[in-house]
């Protein structure tokens, strides 16, 4: 009887070990997540402050956000859940980053019109006044034309592959 008794007590004591051990266990791999989503809130900080500035970044940092779903999911679902949206760069993010890329583009567009206009005028006065014929001032207006749709063309063509790329993050 007593051997029972202090077998009871040696089962007893075992299950409570082993059960505290799990809490300390489950306890530890909560607080490993824990540092895991700081770290990653942290890291895609970055990526949003420089997406803030210039949308591009979405095209490097968007890729790095894939890869971090794969390896820590548990991570991005619980970020997910506490941020209202797929962290980090959400649908809304991503079609406001977007739209302010088009509005830069826009903005540009009007700048570059606007100095290239100016600097026609320059242009054609400066010659002007200093007697030089028709002719060097048409060449000079021509010259200065085509580096405004060189340069024109370079920056749309950068325009459109950074809108294309937006778009297809947006999906």
């Amino acid at each position: 009887m007593l051997s029972l008794i202090a077998a009871l007590l040696v089962s007893g004591s075992v299950i409570a070990v082993g059960f505290r051990v799990a809490q300390e266990m489950a306890a530890t791999r909560k607080e490993e997540m824990r540092r895991r989503m700081e770290q990653l809130m942290n890291l895609f900080a970055t990526g949003l402050t420089a997406a803030a500035d210039d949308p591009r970044a979405l095209l490097v940092w968007q890729p790095f956000a894939v890869i971090g779903r794969k390896v820590f999911p548990d991570e991005f679902n619980a970020l997910d859940q506490a941020s209202g949206g797929r962290f980090p760069f959400t649908k809304d993010y991503l079609e406001s980053a977007h739209a302010r890329w088009s509005a830069d583009w826009l903005t540009w567009e009007q700048r570059h019109d606007s100095d290239y206009k100016l600097k026609a005028a320059e242009a054609e006065n400066q010659i002007t006044a200093s007697g030089a014929p028709a002719t060097l001032v048409r060449a000079r207006l021509d010259a200065i034309e085509r580096e405004k749709l060189e340069l024109y063309q370079r920056r749309y063509s950068e325009y459109v592959q950074v809108s294309k790329a937006l778009q297809a993050l947006m999906k």
